[in-house]
């Protein structure tokens, strides 16, 4: 299990999402590649040679999953302490815009 896919509120993440923070145009291979921990250059090289190959149903599918998938929620990776601290202070800030 990656650091990355570790939320400290619910546990690991399940699930498929998009990526967009570590992908190149929607996320979507990043995603598939954390999902099945693969790296995520082999799985940009198969979606390239399946581009190549079948090009429509590539691109089709490819804007099927940018359009459904969900994209990855933010999470924190700092210390504990420091998490703990502003998930104390975070709700009652007279600054913000909610």
């Amino acid at each position: 299990m990656t650091r990355e896919s570790w939320d400290l509120d619910y546990g690991p993440f399940n699930g498929l999402y998009r990526d967009r923070e570590n992908g190149w145009i929607f996320g979507v291979c990043a995603g598939l590649a954390e999902r099945f921990n693969f790296r995520t250059g082999t799985v940009r090289i198969i979606a390239v040679i399946c581009l190549i190959l079948f090009f429509w149903a590539t691109v089709l599918i490819y804007i099927g999953a940018t359009l459904l998938l969900r994209e990855k929620p933010l999470i924190y990776s700092g210390s504990k302490r420091e998490y703990d601290f502003w998930r104390r202070t975070g709700g009652h800030d007279r600054w913000s815009h909610s």
